[in-house]
């Protein structure tokens, strides 16, 4: 019994790793193309020398340095984790089997223990790699104005408007869509959305997204904005301000998202079944007369 569990994590690292191979962001080349040679340590020591203090700091080069770390570590990890998982499937599967069928069975011992090594290495990539992807996927962003499901960013309360995401002045990421929220449809191809921006009440009312938040600090004045669009002839104020962007026609913001969550699903299932790869391999290296 311990012998088949073994056999079947090694095969669940195995056919996982195959299919992370497939629908990998970087290795699909789906995104990534140049993270493999970026310079982090020049953007540090450039960082470092910046007379830049506190936020200014913070959501500037500090940030860049950090992109750029969690960039080319996901980048080298994607590789290192599939390739590495690959092997150890691979290798422990076929081992497995061939004890699976009596075949070796004095080597139980030492099979066990190159499980026990080849799990534990296994994880700790995986778990790194899962880690990076995670950090990626839900922090940075492509340049995307970040839009409600209407496609508004604002709205009107009392004698201002209040943007929906603004957090403070020098952090301009937040007014951008991270590759997680890629995975909505307002930054995909929606019917729905683009016939609204037909809408006199959209066409109306919509504003350049980054200049107006971060000029306003979040809270827009109406007199500023202006912004009317006729009911019956009379003239009403916007209850909503809507990003000055037509909706994108493309599935390519989705297909991006599908890879980062499907590969961070999947690598988070390599990690379990590399710690049971380890936890049987012990047990067949103590005890392997009860493959």
């Amino acid at each position: 019994m311990k012998g088949l569990i073994f056999l079947c994590c090694a095969c669940a690292i195995l056919v996982f790793t195959i299919i992370n191979l497939s629908v990998g962001p970087i290795i699909s080349r789906r995104v990534g193309s140049g993270w493999g040679y970026l310079n982090c340590k020049h953007a540090k020591d450039d960082c470092d020398k910046s007379n830049d203090t506190g936020d200014v700091k913070k959501y500037g080069c500090e940030w860049d340095v950090k992109l750029c770390n969690n960039r080319k570590g996901m980048h080298d990890m994607e590789y290192t984790s599939f390739i590495f998982n690959i092997v150890i499937g691979f290798t422990c599967g076929l081992l497995g089997l061939l004890h699976y069928f009596d075949v070796k069975k004095e080597f139980v011992s030492k099979t066990g223990l190159i499980g026990l090594g080849c799990g534990i290495i296994g994880f700790i990539f995986s778990f790194v790699y899962v880690i990076l992807n995670g950090i990626v996927f839900t922090t940075y962003d492509l340049g995307t104005p970040k839009r409600d499901s209407d496609g508004a960013f604002a709205e009107l309360k009392g004698d201002k408007y209040e943007c929906f995401y603004y957090d403070n002045k020098y952090n301009t990421h937040a007014l951008y869509a991270t590759y997680s929220d890629y995975l909505q449809k307002q930054y995909n191809y929606d019917k729905d959305l683009r016939d609204s921006y037909e809408k006199n009440e959209v066409k109306q009312c919509r504003y350049s997204y980054y200049e107006i938040c971060n000029t306003y600090e979040g809270n827009i004045p109406k007199s500023i904005v202006g912004k009317t669009y006729p009911v019956d002839g009379t003239p009403k104020d916007c209850p909503y301000l809507y990003v000055d962007q037509e909706p994108t026609t493309s599935i390519s913001n989705k297909d991006i998202a599908d890879r980062f969550l499907t590969t961070l699903l999947l690598s988070l299932f390599v990690c379990l079944a590399n710690l049971g790869l380890a936890l049987f391999g012990f047990l067949l290296f103590r005890t392997p007369s009860e493959f």
